[in-house]
């Protein structure tokens, strides 16, 4: 048995619309948003490094729908598919609403600025990296619409190389630039799941 967007010329165009509705605005971002004057870049890659991986999960995952049909995940593949999609709009309004919350403190480079300070609210409240929680969500949904279980660790192995990357240069920026403020922000929550990651 094929993948449902194999199979499926409908089904494909939908998942690459939705692709399109998530993503595009990441990747069109990425190119407009600067670092505002005054801030102090402590990127170290990490944005290059997010993109590099993430398009290797999603290279190796399309890849893999065709080259591994035997790991198709076969029961009722159309509620896989919408449960996916649904999955992927709910994680892209999730990281808008981080990225609302946070406001002028969001950056697509990790850097710190004059002013700075630690964000508790929302749903910053529990976790520290709500954003990168909705992009997660964002990339899950995307590996569950393609209805195979290789293809979904493809696409979650490359984001999940790419935010523990960024996490891990973020929180030292973060710690070096807000001090002990945000250290003790981070003892009281978890990176990505509230009370669990």
């Amino acid at each position: 048995m094929q993948a449902l967007i194999v199979e499926s010329h409908f089904h494909r165009i939908v998942l690459y619309a939705a692709m399109f509705a998530c993503f595009a605005p990441e990747w069109i971002g990425s190119f407009f948003q600067r670092v505002e004057k005054g801030a102090v870049k402590h990127d170290r890659g990490s944005h290059v490094v997010i993109y590099v991986a993430m398009f290797a999960g999603f290279f190796v995952a399309f890849w893999c729908v065709n080259a591994f049909p035997a790991a198709t995940l076969a029961w009722n593949q159309p509620l896989q598919f919408w449960c996916g999609i649904a999955i992927m709009f709910a994680g892209l309004a999730f990281r808008w609403y981080a990225i609302f919350v946070l406001g002028r403190f969001f950056t697509r480079d990790v850097a710190t600025r004059a002013g700075q300070y630690v964000v508790d609210s929302g749903p910053y409240r529990l976790i520290r990296h709500p954003s990168y929680t909705g992009g997660l969500m964002m990339f899950l949904g995307n590996g569950l619409a393609m209805t195979n279980w290789v293809s979904l660790s493809a696409i979650l192995f490359g984001a999940l190389v790419g935010y523990g990357y960024r996490v891990h240069v973020e929180e030292q920026a973060l710690c070096a630039g807000l001090g002990d403020p945000y250290r003790q922000y981070m003892r009281r929550t978890r990176r990505f799941i509230p009370h669990v990651w």
